[in-house]
């Protein structure tokens, strides 16, 4: 305690101390610290210098003993100084901190001979610079001239607080304010200031000062920022614009600058008021903005006013210059107005038109290379602030003048350019001769014969127009006019009619000064009478009566001679004198008289005007018109056929005038009436009968009555009805018992009813001889001695009589047989548990006809249906019946027993025995053969066996048939009843066998163990040439051989070290010939003891030891199961299998390993135990699938063997199985 006394005195302790220790030689301070002021980061030294010290020194900081020892560890900037020796004891404060503001204490502690003593209270203050000022302004967003804006300035984290003060191009500014605040640490304050700045042009870009001084700093800290001054741009300015003209064409440039401004000024050209599109350039170096304006100037641009604005984000308005052009232009267009052409001797007015121009245009007019004085001239006010021009001229035209060019040229001084237009002036005189190329006019022509006048006309400016007039009227048809040098020509062709006999034609030849000259010929012409007409003095026309014809020529030119014709009969009339005609001709009349017959009516009387000296004439024809009574022809058919279902058209071939005739048809003594009775009776006309929908009952006689106002006249038309057969069966079904003759009828209704029109057809799938086939009539019998099953089903009878679609009815033939019950290993067999929890069903399935009736009986009792434990099903499918029992809460002691289904009907029955048994191993294939087999692969299949109630699966051992080892490989898909093995060498015989395994066991090899050998196909394509083996044959044999020997002995080497690694390591099933051993000496052997039941003695080689599943010498237990989704192991049990149950009273001594023996069977024979009560994948007891399996077996896809080995797993124990795989024991 005396030790720590020094380090806890106190003042309040000094009197106490006193009176213990009594008088001593007392501690006094010589020099005591006082109060130290100093800058952050300099050395302070506190004084502290004790007279006499005796106890032990130390500082005091803010209550906090600093320790006794000079270098004061845990204080690193702290030491005390001095020589020790003279009492010095000071404090030194090396770098001095914010933390070292506070008192100080110097204590010399209690000593024996003296009391404890303290200093006064010495404070240290440490001056802290302030941080670097910053400024509280958002200059993101730039000042605008000639506003105020507040400026604040913060000098963070001084003491004592700093004098803040701002600057402006080095002059301060006055009239700032300032406060303080806390710091961010206890003692330190912030001082915030804060001026109200005018913002000038002249600022932007320039700095913004903030000096904070102090007192801890010889000078004061700076911060600046950089002022963001917006202020509007100086008035732009224009350049280009110095000439006040320019002429319309040219481009020109004018260039707008603006200065100044902050941003810099955004400049817009406008013509007109019209915003014009702008593009500007900024320069910030100068700064300016500027734009140059391509304009192309156009007429349209005359007196524009083109203007420049320019102007920023804070102009108030926008500055503008501008300027006028004035656009010199010639006139676009010059324009002739007035007549070009003139006839000879008269005035030609012109009139010349200048379209707008600038200065206006001077009009100056040539004829030719003479100019012609204008009349009068005339300006206004045009388009675009020009004017137009207008003169006129008048000049008397000559012939010498035609052809001539008269210009009128607008001249304008301003551009000093002039344009022109120019017309070729026309002067019109007349023809100066006309004559025509015409045959004589004293020559005859023939009528018809071509002729061509030819006008010709020469002289006149322009070339005369030709016309052709006929007896003064314009000849519309003439050619058209062709022109030659100096001269025309028109040709006219005529095709002589009457009409040109002494006709005149004109020629006329003018033109556009309009004086006209003619030339004309007169013609003769030769033509044949212009008509024939033929009338009659009577109205009406009978049969029986005598007509009078009268036939007039029309003119012609020489007189004709008349002639009448009928038919190829020529008659002569009477002739009158002839009479002057039309054209210069003559016309005569002839008079004819008829006695008329029905035969005339229709009929053409032709009368002829012949001109012998033109060898030709006219003729004209008269239609008879004879009443007459309605006639029958003698082509109108008396029957008519129709096919049924069509339109019967029965169409009468009538004549009779007037042709209005009303017919009455009869059918028997019924009268058809026209829309009464059976709408199908239509009438297209009024003699035709029409029977649509024809039907077999229309057949028949129609009587037909005709007439018309002349007379009545009848007669009948037999009606044929063909229609398709309408076939039907005489009996249906046809029953006959097995054995018998059936014989199948069926009777068509047909017309016409043909021979050989019926044919027989079976729609079963198998193919069935045919029976006799005869006809009688209508009627077709099919008759099919010694029925069997087979011909059993539907015969299609089909008659075709080649009307139509043919007809057919279907006949079903049932063969009667007494019932026939499916059986089979699937069918004889049901596994259930017997525990009181599983509910088993037996099915029964039959085929017979007549209907069958089930029987059920349990171990030779009919059973009781009433009981609810026992339910029973029966369904009909076509002659399969089915009858199912169902067994609920399945008891190994009542349940196990023989279920006897009896299937009976009139013709007899059949017995099928069930077995419900408990859940075994599968029971061997059946029927194990080839399907196909190519150079390297064979196609099996086989007929599952009972699989013991479980999953069942198969595997396929194959080897040489020479060789001592086979290969295995699991069918896959499992569970399917075919597979092909694939890998195989080409010509070789290899030996095969298949047996089946669940989870409690495998079979014994399909048929018996017996083994089929299949012989490879030779590979394509690997025929020995012909000639005999060469050299290099016998080579590769022999190498062959060589390599063979060599992997034998490898093969015996490795095999010897196999046996002795397995001696040596004990083996964990033992080998094959153990197995072997085992079942000599008759021990309870399980059918999974060895694996795969390799038979005594085999060898196992390397490629059948990768094929079971395991890395070791011994027989794998487990095999893995390959089907889709499944990832569990199926066991197989290592040691005989024995039921982990008690003896049981009604059990009795075991037979076989595998096996079980009934007491209460009732045929005493050995049972294997049945799989639980679930559908396998494949049931032969289904038709549906029994008749599929054949075909699938032959299109599955080639599987690949098993090729990866599995981690082989230790044998499980029976009692480790599920209680359902255990089966039980009665």
């Amino acid at each position: 305690m005396a030790f720590l006394l020094p380090w806890f005195v106190s003042s309040s302790a000094l009197p106490f101390l006193f009176l213990i220790c009594g008088t001593w030689a007392q501690q006094a301070f010589r020099t005591e610290p006082r109060n130290l002021t100093v800058r952050m980061g300099a050395t302070a030294v506190l004084r502290c210098e004790v007279l006499r010290p005796s106890g032990t020194v130390q500082w005091v900081k803010d209550g906090l003993l600093l320790g006794p020892e000079r270098s004061l560890p845990g204080f690193p900037r702290y030491s005390m100084i001095g020589n020790p020796q003279r009492g010095q004891y000071h404090l030194q404060i090396e770098n001095a901190q914010l933390e070292d503001d506070a008192p100080f204490e110097c204590q010399a502690g209690q000593s024996e001979s003296s009391g404890a003593i303290i200093s006064s209270t010495a404070w240290v203050n440490v001056l802290i610079p302030p941080s670097t000022p910053y400024f509280e302004v958002d200059m993101a967003m730039p000042w605008v001239a000639g506003k105020k804006y507040t400026v604040r300035c913060v000098a963070p984290d001084a003491k004592p607080e700093s004098k803040v003060m701002f600057y402006k191009d080095g002059v301060e500014l006055t009239g700032a304010e300032s406060f303080t605040m806390s710091g961010s640490k206890d003692k330190l304050l912030n001082t915030h200031a804060q001026v109200t700045v005018t913002a000038l042009s002249s600022d932007n870009g320039r700095p913004l000062e903030c000096h904070a001084s102090s007192r801890a700093l010889p000078r004061p800290v700076e911060s600046a920022m950089t002022m963001s001054v917006h202020f509007p741009p100086r008035p732009p300015v224009i350049v280009g614009l110095e000439r006040a003209e320019v002429r319309a064409g040219r481009v020109l440039l004018l260039k707008c600058v603006s200065h100044g401004g902050n941003p810099l000024a955004s400049l817009h050209w406008t013509k007109n008021g019209e915003v014009m599109p702008t593009v500007w350039k900024e320069d910030v170096e100068e700064p300016k903005s500027t734009s140059v304006l391509q304009l192309k100037v156009t007429p349209a641009d005359n007196q524009a006013v083109v203007s420049c604005e320019s102007f920023n984000l804070v102009s108030p308005s926008p500055h503008s210059v501008s300027g006028r052009l004035t656009v010199l232009f010639e006139p676009a267009q010059v324009q002739l107005v007035g007549a070009l052409a003139a006839i000879e001797g008269e005035d030609l007015g012109m009139t010349c038109f200048t379209s707008s121009s600038n200065p206006p245009a001077h009009i100056r007019w040539w004829l030719g290379h003479k100019e012609v004085n204008a009349t009068a001239v005339a300006t206004a006010e045009g388009d675009n602030g020009g004017m137009t021009t207008m003169s006129n001229m008048t000049h008397r035209v000559s012939r010498e003048e035609d052809g001539v060019e008269l210009t009128c040229e607008a001249f304008n001084k301003g551009t000093r350019f002039s344009k022109t237009r120019t017309a070729k002036l026309t002067v019109f005189y007349p023809p100066l001769n006309i004559w025509l190329e015409s045959p004589p006019e004293d020559v005859p022509l023939r009528a018809g014969t071509t002729v061509r006048l030819i006008c010709f006309s020469t002289g006149g400016n322009p070339t005369g127009t030709l016309t052709w007039f006929k007896n003064g009227r314009v000849v519309p048809d003439a050619l058209r006019q062709t022109s030659f040098d100096r001269g025309a020509a028109r040709e006219l062709v005529l095709v002589l009619t009457a009409s040109d006999n002494l006709a005149t034609y004109r020629c006329d030849a003018k033109n556009e000064a309009k004086k006209i000259i003619s030339a004309q010929t007169r013609l003769r012409v030769h033509f044949t009478a212009q008509s024939v007409t033929i009338t009659t003095k009577q109205e009406e026309l009978r049969r029986g009566e005598t007509v009078t014809l009268e036939c007039q020529s029309g003119s012609s030119n020489p007189q004709a001679s008349i002639f009448w014709k009928l038919g190829t009969r020529r008659f002569q009339g009477v002739d009158e004198p002839p009479r002057n005609a039309p054209f210069g001709g003559v016309s005569v009349r002839s008079t004819l008289s008829l006695n008329l017959s029905s035969q005339h009516h229709n009929q053409r009387v032709i009368c002829q005007a012949y001109s012998p000296a033109l060898a030709e004439g006219a003729n004209a024809f008269f239609k008879l018109a004879v009443l007459f009574p309605p006639e029958f022809q003698p082509e109108q058919p008396r029957q008519v056929q129709v096919e049924e279902g069509d339109v019967a058209a029965v169409s009468l071939l009538l004549s009779a005038n007037p042709e209005e005739v009303s017919c009455v048809w009869q059918r028997g003594r019924a009268t058809l009436v026209r829309g009464e009775g059976d709408p199908r009776y239509r009438w297209p006309d009024d003699v035709s009968l029409e029977i649509w929908n024809t039907t077999r009952t229309d057949a028949g006689v129609y009587l037909v009555e005709c007439s018309n106002g002349e007379g009545v006249s009848q007669t009948s038309v037999s009606l044929d009805v063909l229609y398709a057969p309408d076939v039907e069966a005489a009996k249906d079904p046809v029953q006959v018992s097995l054995g018998g003759t059936a014989d199948l009828i069926c009777v068509a209704d047909a017309n016409p009813v043909v021979a050989d029109m019926f044919s027989w057809e079976y729609l079963g799938e198998a193919e069935v001889e045919m029976g006799e086939d005869t006809q009688q009539d209508e009627s077709a019998v099919l008759t099919i001695h010694g029925v069997t099953r087979a011909y059993a089903g539907v015969y299609r009878c089909t008659a075709d009589n080649g009307i139509g679609r043919p007809g057919s009815t279907d006949v079903q033939l049932v063969v009667q047989f007494k019932p026939v019950l499916q059986k089979g290993a699937q069918w004889r067999k049901v596994a259930s548990r017997g525990d009181g929890t599983a509910t088993a069903e037996m099915l029964c399935q039959a085929e017979g006809i007549p209907r069958v009736d089930f029987t059920w009986e349990k171990n030779g009792a009919r059973m009781d249906f009433a009981n609810p434990r026992y339910q029973e099903q029966t369904w009909r499918e076509g002659s399969i019946h089915t009858s199912t029992v169902r067994v609920v809460n399945v008891s190994a002691a009542w349940d196990y027993a023989v279920f006897s289904c009896t299937a009976r009907n009139s013709l007899g029955e059949d017995r099928l025995d069930i077995q419900l048994v408990s859940t075994s191993h599968p029971d061997p294939p059946s029927s194990f053969r080839k399907v196909s087999s190519g150079h390297d692969s064979v196609t099996l299949e086989w007929i599952p066996g009972f699989d013991g109630g479980l999953l069942q699966k198969f595997r396929v051992r194959y080897g040489w048939a020479q060789s001592l080892s086979f290969l295995y490989v699991d069918v896959v898909p499992p569970g399917k009843p075919f597979f092909t093995v694939t890998g195989l060498q080409p010509s070789t015989a290899y030996n095969f066998s298949v047996n089946a395994f669940n989870a409690m066991g495998e079979s014994s090899y399909a048929d018996d163990n017996a083994v089929l050998t299949v012989t490879t196909e030779e590979r394509p394509g690997a025929e020995e040439p012909p000639g005999g083996s060469s050299p290099s044959t016998y080579l590769v044999a022999v190498f062959t051989v060589v390599v063979v020997l060599l992997f034998n002995s490898l093969g015996c080497y490795l095999a010897v070290r196999w046996k002795r690694r397995r001696s040596q390591t004990g083996g964990v099933g033992g080998s094959a010939l153990d197995g072997k051993k085992n079942e000599e000496e008759g021990s309870s052997h399980s059918t999974a003891s060895a694996s795969n039941k390799y038979e005594s003695g085999e060898r196992i080689n390397a490629a059948a030891q990768r094929t079971l599943l395991v890395d070791s010498g011994s027989e794998a237990d487990v095999y893995e199961g390959y089907a889709a989704g499944a990832s569990h192991y199926y066991h197989q049990p290592s040691g005989d299998y024995r039921l982990p149950l008690g003896p049981h009273l009604e059990e009795m001594p075991r037979i076989d390993s595998g096996s079980h023996f009934y007491e209460d069977v009732g045929d005493k024979r050995v049972y294997q135990d049945m799989p639980p009560p679930f559908l396998p994948s494949f049931d032969p007891r289904l038709p549906h699938q029994r008749a599929q399996w054949t075909s699938a077996a032959h299109s599955q896809q080639v599987a690949e063997p098993l090729r990866e080995p599995a981690d082989a797993r230790p044998p499980r124990r029976d009692s480790a199985l599920p209680f359902e795989l255990r089966g039980e024991l009665v």
